[in-house]
């Protein structure tokens, strides 16, 4: 006999649980499927960033979903606060791209200039500061920075807590986290989805599929076309310090507890999550160039995940054609849409359809040039 609910959510990582959340601060009750730990799992190994400026060049949609997003933060952070009493760690005080050459420098300041004058009259807000102006922002910096971007919309947030609290503001709210619960095929007869798992079938009039690397094989059964791929990113974890950072960088980041965080990889081709000595060593030699304290401080942990990526790098979100009712949703940034996917997304998903200007993330865009995961 199958279990029924108003949603299924197929995924139940950063991106599923928000839409999740998100549907049933609708009213919804929807259940996320979520495949349990042998699953790749890019939500724990995210480096937490809610980041803007980086993003959207040459798309000024994904700028404003990003940007939307950020200043969205606030208020999910808030709402999973009070409804589970889970602090997610926000924190929205700008951030900073660090350069160390002038090179880096000035390819930087083009890409900032571009992105201004893509957003048109949107406007996009930032500063470029050269070594004295990004000193008074961050002190520790070491003679070998030479500048940096900042932007007013950056921040950051703890991955893992929010995880944690969208769960438990789902079933708050009546929905239902199913853990090892890994969807094995997806159908559609007379408006109802059927999700068969090794736990049972579950049935609803409306399905997402957000289940990062693993929506690609599923996706063709309700009509849907998700060409992802993974990109590993590895991460340094120190041991906790006092006080350094005063905003996030794009490769450093302080937790509230004190660690500091050292990321910014990418490898293609990679399908393990495992770290490797060369790409922590040049992660390292970058962040004790910028901050020369951390030459002296250890290192406790590092890893690595798989992020989700397109053959673009943004975003697809789709609805099928073919099986009305059935959702895609697919990111490499699951924190910092988290909001967007919360608080606006699961909103379309329930009114039953997406917004005009989101036919710009239709995997269409890719024709037939796509890679998969594998």
């Amino acid at each position: 006999m199958a279990m029924n609910a108003d949603a299924i959510v197929v995924g139940g990582g950063l991106v599923g649980s928000a839409i999740g959340y998100g549907l049933a601060c609708e009213g919804l009750r929807p259940v996320v499927l979520d495949e349990g730990d042998v699953a790749l799992r890019a939500s724990r190994g995210n480096f937490g960033l809610v980041w803007v400026q980086s993003k959207g060049l040459g798309n000024p949609p994904y700028q404003r979903w990003s940007r939307t997003s950020s200043e969205l933060w606030p208020e999910l952070a808030e709402r999973l606060r009070t409804e589970t009493g889970i602090g997610v760690g926000h924190h929205r005080p700008g951030g900073v791209c660090v350069c160390l050459t002038d090179e880096e420098f000035g390819a930087r300041e083009q890409m900032m200039h571009a992105m201004r004058s893509q957003m048109g009259e949107d406007g996009f807000d930032y500063r470029m500061l050269d070594r004295g102006e990004l000193k008074e922002l961050l002190p520790g910096i070491g003679p070998a920075v030479v500048g940096g971007s900042w932007s007013p919309y950056d921040g950051h947030a703890n991955p893992l807590y929010t995880l944690r609290a969208l769960h438990a503001g789902l079933a708050a709210r009546g929905g239902r986290y199913v853990p090892e619960a890994k969807v094995q095929t997806l159908s559609a007869a007379s408006g109802i989805f059927t999700a068969a798992t090794a736990h049972g079938r579950f049935q609803a009039p409306r399905l997402v599929l957000a289940a990062g690397l693993g929506s690609a094989a599923l996706a063709a059964q309700v009509g849907l076309h998700i060409p992802v791929f993974p990109v590993r990113g590895q991460i340094i974890v120190t041991e906790r310090i006092a006080p350094l950072l005063r905003m996030p960088t794009l490769i450093l980041r302080q937790t509230d507890e004190g660690s500091v965080m050292i990321g910014e990889s990418r490898e293609e081709g990679r399908n393990d999550d495992q770290s490797g000595i060369e790409v922590v060593h040049r992660l390292a030699a970058r962040a004790v160039a910028t901050f020369p304290l951390l030459a002296g401080v250890r290192m406790v942990r590092t890893w690595a995940a798989l992020r989700v990526m397109s053959p673009d790098g943004y975003p697809i979100y789709e609805q099928s054609e073919s099986c009305p009712g059935a959702f895609a949703a697919t990111c490499h940034s699951g924190v910092t849409l988290a909001a967007a996917h919360a608080l606006r997304y699961a909103k379309y998903v329930a009114q039953g359809s997406l917004p005009e200007e989101f036919q710009v993330f239709h995997s269409r865009r890719f024709g037939s040039d796509v890679r998969l995961a594998s």
